[in-house]
């Protein structure tokens, strides 16, 4: 049986075994009775096992290279940053709890708010849609940690629990918690007169936090808090009797009492001050840059003030 070799293949081979095809002449002399038909024999056996060896290893080389060049472009495809994903896909895609007017609500079938024109202006600043994902206030950071929303705009106070899983854009707007009571509410009047009391929070709020005082910051002494997924939520409950107070953010208070001016009542009371600022993906730098880069533009225009100023009225 003959092995058919190609190019690279015998120059390898011949590269590789020089000595095979060296038949000292002397050597046929030495051996009487063997014919040079044996030594050709074995020179083609020799070659035969070489030629073996060197069809499995010579010019393995181009599947390899071909092998790295794929590993390159995967490489590459992983190395896009966030805002590249964006304008590939052709839209932004937003985390949100839209039940914290004038923030962030539906209106029909409309969302509508402060933070959604802000989101919006961030869109616009891609040249790509928004997208908007409507979920519950303690899972908007998980929206951004697990990959499925690329920015939250909801309301959120900057924190230090918060800073563990998201990076914050630039402050935008500085509010604090109040209190809420029934308009025939004869009791409370401040924070002090909560002890003892049923106070109602939005689950995972900086009210929350207050109400709960783990930590007896505040030492209102409320005797329970009672959790809802929404500030309307803990009005409704508050109205009918259920709970005796209700801690929030005050311009989402106002808006509140505007709809249900018999029964619901602010207190004047700042318990808390704080500032509002869209979260990002931890150490995403081009993401919080093109926050910020809109946020400061709307602020020195003007803009953010007339649209704050819109839900005002």
């Amino acid at each position: 049986m003959f092995m058919r070799y190609n190019r690279c293949q015998t120059k390898q081979l011949l590269q590789s075994y020089p000595k095979i095809l060296e038949i000292p002449a002397d050597a046929l002399q030495r051996k009487r009775g063997i014919s040079i038909m044996k030594n050709v024999k074995k020179l083609a056996a020799l070659l035969l096992a070489a030629g073996m060896t060197m069809s499995m290893a010579s010019c393995a080389s181009a599947p390899a290279s071909s092998s790295n060049s794929g590993d390159t472009s995967t490489n590459s495809a992983a190395g896009e940053s966030s805002i590249d994903k964006i304008k590939a896909a052709g839209k932004i895609i937003m985390a949100t709890n839209a039940q914290f007017e004038p923030f962030e609500y539906i209106d029909g079938t409309d969302f509508k708010g402060i933070d959604i024109e802000i989101s919006q202006k961030i869109a616009d600043e891609l040249g790509v849609e928004l997208e908007i994902h409507d979920v519950k206030f303690e899972s908007v950071i998980a929206e951004i940690t697990t990959g499925k929303a690329n920015f939250a705009a909801a309301g959120l106070t900057i924190d230090e629990d918060r800073k563990k899983n998201v990076d914050f854009s630039e402050p935008y707007y500085n509010t604090t918690q109040v209190i809420l009571v029934r308009s025939d509410e004869t009791e409370i009047k401040s924070s002090k007169d909560l002890k003892g009391k049923t106070v109602g929070a939005q689950t995972g709020t900086v009210g929350d936090d207050y109400a709960t005082d783990k930590d007896g910051e505040y030492g209102h002494g409320v005797a329970e808090v009672k959790r809802y997924n929404s500030f309307m939520d803990a009005a409704n409950d508050l109205m009918a009797g259920r709970i005796d107070a209700v801690v929030m953010d005050d311009f989402p208070a106002d808006k509140i009492v505007e709809k249900n001016p018999d029964k619901l009542v602010k207190l004047d009371e700042k318990l808390t001050g704080e500032d509002y600022a869209l979260a990002v993906p931890k150490g995403d730098k081009e993401m919080k840059e093109l926050v910020d880069k809109v946020l400061a533009d709307l602020e020195e225009s003007g803009e953010l003030k007339e649209i704050v100023n819109s839900y005002m009225e």
